[in-house]
């Protein structure tokens, strides 16, 4: 992302201006995780990725691939997003398999032909014994039936089952509960190794911040106040990330 400006509701009371001439390059093969308070960027930092919010000005691209003013369909091509809400990456009226195939055929043609090929499912049932969930045992019942955890752990599979260049994971643990919260981000580092994926991560877990990733980048009113890669980010730890969040609210003028 290079010079990007973005202002919200232009010239109206509730205007808000947000970035500034910001920029910000990943590493290919990198994981950074994205903090910060509400309203400091983050998530706006993902909808311009992934095309929903074009910036005013500024250019965006994804592995050499300029981004800006292309239609969401085409970037779902090679940026994958895994949302908070589990319900928001899987089609909760189809089956397992039905969801595996739509994910399977992404980007390719579609005709009059049957969606679901069951030539296909050994190679579905492996993918999801991964998991290690036993969803490999569910693949012909609706995924509204599924746990929030089995929910999300199945939206991560979609997201990464055909090639990406960028996995994006936009507080994909917040809505689940402690322990699917530890399966999913056990799950997503898992995946993110072996697959060797560079993510960008947005969360509010201070723990999984600092405990997963190579990189960690604090947001606050549209600017990176903090970046730290390597043995920087692996010397921080929970406490030192609050005494910045303090830092922050005071010079904001608040209270802690």
């Amino acid at each position: 992302m290079r010079h990007i400006c973005k202002t919200f509701n232009p010239g109206t009371v509730s205007e808000v201006p947000l970035f500034r001439d910001f920029n910000l390059t990943l590493r290919r093969g990198s994981f950074a995780a994205v903090v910060g308070s509400n309203g400091s960027g983050k998530t706006t930092i993902l909808n311009i990725l992934c095309g929903s919010v074009t910036p005013d000005s500024g250019e965006a691209a994804v592995a050499g691939q300029e981004i800006v003013g292309m239609p969401e369909y085409r970037i779902s091509r090679f940026v994958g997003r895994v949302f908070q809400d589990p319900a928001a990456g899987t089609c909760p009226a189809l089956t397992v398999l039905e969801n595996l195939s739509l994910a399977d055929n992404k980007g390719k043609r579609f005709g009059l032909s049957g969606g679901v090929s069951r030539k296909r499912t050994d190679f579905y049932r492996s993918q999801l014994e991964l998991l290690k969930l036993g969803l490999e045992d569910k693949l012909d019942l609706p995924v509204a039936s599924l746990s929030g955890g089995q929910r999300q752990a199945l939206a991560l599979l979609i997201c990464v089952m055909t090639p990406i260049k960028l996995l994006i994971l936009d507080e994909h643990t917040a809505a689940l509960d402690p322990k699917s919260s530890e399966t999913v981000m056990e799950l997503t580092d898992r995946i993110v190794r072996e697959k060797r994926l560079t993510v960008l991560m947005v969360t509010h877990n201070l723990k999984y911040a600092v405990g997963y990733g190579d990189r960690l980048l604090m947001m606050h009113r549209g600017r990176i106040v903090l970046d730290a890669e390597g043995e920087a980010k692996r010397a921080l730890g929970i406490r030192s990330l609050t005494e910045k969040f303090d830092e922050i609210s005071l010079e904001a003028g608040n209270s802690v």
